[in-house]
């Protein structure tokens, strides 16, 4: 039989040690080496379709082919899936506290449920009147979701073996725990447990899970790193806090990309899905404004229009300040030294602040050439037109780069109304009807069409 054995374990990363350390020789943490007690492991689940058994990759994709995608009925949940859910696959989904990763997953059991799927939602953090009540609130009462209140694993594993769900839902891992393991709920011991368990029953099963984790200060997901490896999809779901928008994107997915992003309005009735986004971030945008400028960018096979805005004002001190929301500060930096070396506007003396609004973060540098305009329209206080979008990389010596995929850039901007594209030159894009585009092969250029300077 088997014998208690006490261990070294580090609370940031999950890896053992010898003994205690200082510093985690692994991922350099302090302070976080602990020493848990390890009870013996339970009887090992096999993922494969029987023990030893051999699958041709024929034979396998055949089968990976009939297994159809469970679809949700939330279309941009669904999105950043990859096309729904994956049977056999395991979905974590983490987000700060209060953004909406309860209320997303009870309306995408809803919309499986209205699909004749029956699913199990497991909470270890509310009462099932509590998560009845929220259901209602949502519209989300229907007869094949199953609602349980369970902190122990070993009894969930129970009802879904009773109730043969075609998708469970636990939320949170972070406060489930198993009997076959020593420690709190939430320590690393116990989430690695409880993961794998869950990722076994996934595997063997052929029932996609849903998993809720909390996320720490810095916007990790606590608990081992480990957690992240073990699924087959991480999702991110996110927003501003002085905002109603929130964003759902894939920071890893085996079944489809992760590039894809979803955007949601949080309302009194649950999370409505902006099928629209570019029309929705550009709906409050003053027209012909000082240090406004419209640029697209890609998030994913998704074009998304956004308004840039500038503001320069006279530096009191020695050190003028660079303050960004939503763009990157060290390009800003780049951008507002090649104004001025390229496009003769004195600016490097000046405070300078760069929103991107909608509450989006933008690292593209399809984006740079917006940046400037915005900036240089904010310096010689000229506005730019309102029918103006503007798209292209710039480089340090003055010139204007190809953007990716610039026609979907472009019809999008057709799509909502703007008349003229500013872009670098290019080699046998096409044209749309109602779209004049305008090449210019340099900043000095760009700025000399932009302001008829």
């Amino acid at each position: 039989m088997a014998k208690n054995r006490s261990r070294w374990v580090c609370s940031a990363c999950g890896a053992e040690t010898r003994g205690w350390f200082g510093q985690c020789p692994h991922c350099g943490a302090w302070n976080t080496i602990a020493e848990q007690a390890s009870a013996p492991a339970p009887g090992r689940v096999s993922l494969a379709p029987a023990e030893g058994q051999v699958v041709s990759a024929a034979d396998a994709q055949a089968d990976a082919e009939a297994a159809r995608r469970l679809t949700t009925g939330i279309g941009e949940f669904d999105r950043v899936l990859g096309g729904g859910l994956v049977p056999g696959s395991v979905v974590l989904l983490g987000g700060p506290p209060g953004i909406g990763k309860s209320t997303l997953l009870l309306q995408a059991c809803a919309g499986l449920c209205r699909s004749g799927h029956r699913v199990l939602y497991a909470s270890g953090e509310e009462s099932v009147a509590q998560v009845a009540a929220r259901a209602g609130r949502l519209q989300a009462r229907e007869e094949e979701l199953l609602l349980l209140a369970q902190t122990r694993l070993e009894p969930v594993l129970e009802r879904v073996d009773e109730h043969r769900p075609a998708v469970l839902v636990i939320d949170s891992i972070q406060t489930i725990y198993s009997e076959a393991q020593d420690g709190l709920p939430g320590n690393v011991t116990q989430i690695r447990s409880v993961a794998s368990r869950l990722v076994s029953l996934a595997k063997t099963a052929h029932v996609p899970v849903l998993i809720v984790g909390h996320v720490t200060k810095d916007g990790q997901i606590a608990g081992p790193r480990l957690l992240e490896h073990m699924v087959d999809a991480v999702l991110a779901f996110d927003g501003d806090e002085e905002r109603a928008t929130r964003m759902l994107r894939a920071t890893k997915n085996r079944f489809g990309s992760t590039q894809e992003l979803g955007v949601f309005e949080m309302t009194g009735d649950g999370l409505r899905e902006i099928a629209n986004p570019s029309e929705a971030f550009l709906a409050e945008r003053p027209g012909d404004a000082i240090g406004s400028c419209v640029t697209a960018c890609l998030e994913g096979s998704r074009p998304l229009l956004l308004e840039i805005q500038a503001l320069l004002g006279q530096s009191p001190g020695g050190s003028p300040r660079r303050t960004c929301v939503g763009a990157d500060p060290s390009r800003l930096a780049m951008l507002l030294a090649v104004l001025e070396r390229h496009g003769d506007l004195f600016v490097l003396d000046q405070d300078v602040f760069v929103n991107i609004t909608g509450g989006i973060r933008v690292t593209e540098p399809a984006v740079d050439l917006a940046v400037l305009l915005a900036v240089a329209s904010s310096h010689l206080r000229k506005p730019l037109s309102s029918q103006t979008l503007a798209v292209g990389e710039v480089g340090l010596t003055g010139e204007l780069r190809r953007v990716p995929r610039a026609e979907a850039r472009f019809a999008e901007a057709q799509r909502l109304g703007f008349r003229q594209v500013l872009c670098p030159p290019s080699r046998g894009s096409g044209t749309l009807k109602g779209l004049k585009t305008v090449e210019v092969g340099s900043v000095a250029q760009a700025i000399d069409v932009a302001f008829a300077r």
